[in-house]
């Protein structure tokens, strides 16, 4: 059975990603920080027949990122599949960001999925196949007023994702990213109207749900994807074809 690792799985792109995965077979391992919500995502997985745990992690601890690899492959044996979508989502004004508020954003966004991948992907290269897919956001290219800490973090793995396609690809690992836009989700409740009012200009001209992100992460985590290897795929209601 293939196994996933999902970070930020407790609600949300990740929940729905969690879900997706787990009802073509895969082996879900569910991590986040809140152990309520995760083992609730875990018992409904299990309910429908799937198989899913949960490990707990905060992805702002550098050695809690290593323990999260290490637990991971414990519990699964092996990681096959690994699903970067935790993220801190924040902003402000550039002028009252304070140092704490970028070394934090960083450490979650940018730091933990660059040690899980340094973690995880030699393993996956030894066996000769893997999936990495990467969750970034439209603000990594979309210069937003008071988003510039949050965009370039997610601008930062956009990059690290074309280099790990090149680092890995030819052991056989895929690395890409899916670069949602607005979605409604537990995250970007406190936004209200404003995500709407961000979503209007798009053809689609609506929010997503997160089940349509996820679906966007399955298929290039799974096997109709194997020629796929170091692509942003934008999921974002045409935002950017306009």
């Amino acid at each position: 059975m293939t196994t996933a690792l999902i970070t930020g799985a407790t609600s949300g792109i990740g929940r729905a990603t969690a879900i997706a995965l787990a009802n073509n077979g895969t082996h879900v391992l569910i991590s986040g920080r809140d152990t309520g919500r995760g083992e609730a995502v875990v018992a409904a997985i299990r309910a429908d027949g799937g198989k899913a745990d949960f490990l707990a992690a905060d992805l702002s601890d550098a050695d809690a990122v290593q323990a999260l690899a290490d637990q991971a492959v414990g519990q699964g044996g092996q990681v096959d599949i690994l699903i970067n979508n935790a993220g801190l989502m924040g902003g402000g004004p550039t002028a009252l960001t304070t140092a704490t508020d970028i070394d934090r954003m960083f450490a979650v966004n940018v730091r933990a999925p660059f040690l899980l991948v340094g973690a995880l992907a030699p393993a996956m290269a030894t066996r000769g196949a893997g999936a990495i897919v990467t969750v970034l956001s439209m603000a990594a290219r979309s210069g937003i007023a008071g988003m510039a800490l949050y965009g370039a973090s997610k601008a930062a793995l956009t990059l690290a994702t074309k280099s790990w396609a090149a680092e890995y690809g030819p052991s056989g690992v895929r690395v890409n990213a899916v670069s949602p836009g607005p979605t409604r989700t537990e995250g970007t409740a406190h936004f209200g109207p404003g995500l709407d009012e961000l979503a209007a200009p798009a053809p689609a001209g609506r929010t997503a749900d997160p089940a349509e992100i996820a679906a966007a992460i399955t298929y290039l985590a799974g096997d109709n994807a194997t020629f796929v290897h170091g692509a942003i795929l934008d999921v974002d209601g045409g935002r950017h074809a306009t």
